[in-house]
């Protein structure tokens, strides 16, 4: 609990220490953090490998975008609508994935991240087609509107939702559900010996991990107050499972870690050259995957259990 409220007080104050600018990116990062958070449960604590939760992304985006824009939903039910949208999605390619694994399952998952894009450009009467819709510019509400400018508001609003998402896994985590993850993840033979139903957990996981997707691509279609086909391509979910190995899929403030990377490092690329950002982002990710296998925060851990790790010193004299 010391480290949650640690974390809440950095995040209170970081805006106010930073330009506007830079809490608007820090928004994107807690949004991708969720997104991220949803690949450490699926693959770090279940097992199971996903290479199209950008699809859920979209689905999350284009729910808050139609809601908004067609149906006047505020943005914050229309947020909870693409979480449960999302989660039904989700459970129901976690039904189709309990009949797969390993390579199978990632091509499966990368069919889905494939296909969104076509299919939102097909539906033009719903979606837009390839112009996308336009979302309303985000501001925060009432008196807040007045304290708050819209870059901060949607930083606070962002890492709002992740705080309560954060805590609300570590909890779950520690009983019960996390324990019969992580044995379906070791040996799935084995925990069905001692009673923990396959079918149950791993659509679970599936579903937990496509509704938190799904709250990532609301709240970055709030911010950017547009959604396109072009924007859930590809590369937007092999971006998240980049940023989940890189961050640690062993441990959720990984995700965190994760979250700064996917959004920082191509622009901190670009700025050193603009032509070749795409090379220095490659060499970036290879010399932290050597450097730390285990991701950053598998690094962190390893070097402070280096540092309190007590160094040997003379022997005390026997009398």
């Amino acid at each position: 609990m010391k480290t949650f409220a640690l974390a809440a007080v950095v995040v209170a104050i970081v805006p106010w220490l930073l330009p506007q600018y830079i809490a608007f990116e820090l928004a994107y990062a807690g949004a991708y953090a969720i997104a991220i958070l949803g690949l450490v449960i699926l693959t770090g604590r279940n097992g199971q490998i996903s290479l199209g939760h950008g699809a859920f992304m979209a689905v999350g985006g284009y729910t808050v975008a139609i809601a908004a824009t067609r149906g006047g939903w505020p943005p914050e039910a229309a947020l909870l609508l693409a979480a449960v949208l999302c989660a039904f999605l989700g459970g129901i390619v976690g039904v189709v994935a309990l009949r797969l694994s390993g390579a199978y399952l990632a091509l499966a998952t990368f069919a889905l991240a494939v296909s969104v894009a076509p299919l939102l450009k097909r539906f033009k009467e719903v979606t837009g087609g390839s112009q996308g819709i336009t979302l309303a510019t985000a501001h925060a509400p009432g008196a807040l509107a007045g304290v708050l400018a819209s870059e901060r508001w949607l930083y606070y609003e962002t890492w709002l939702v992740a705080g309560v998402l954060f805590a609300a896994s570590w909890f779950a985590l520690q009983g019960r559900l996390g324990r019969a993850l992580r044995a379906l993840r070791d040996n799935e033979i084995a925990a069905v010996s001692f009673g923990i139903n396959p079918v149950i957990y791993k659509t679970l996981a599936f579903a937990w991990s496509a509704a938190y997707a799904g709250i990532a691509g609301a709240l970055i279609a709030n911010a950017t107050a547009y959604v396109s086909p072009d924007s859930y391509a590809l590369q937007l979910s092999i971006t998240l499972l980049i940023g989940a190995v890189l961050g640690g899929l062993g441990s959720m403030w990984g995700a965190i870690a994760g979250g700064v990377i996917v959004e920082f490092l191509p622009l901190w690329a670009q700025t050193i050259n603009p032509a070749a950002s795409s090379l220095i982002y490659g060499i970036s990710l290879i010399v932290v995957m050597i450097a730390m296998p285990g991701g950053i925060a598998g690094g962190i851990q390893r070097v402070a259990r280096t540092l309190s790790r007590p160094r040997g010193g003379s022997q005390p004299e026997r009398t």
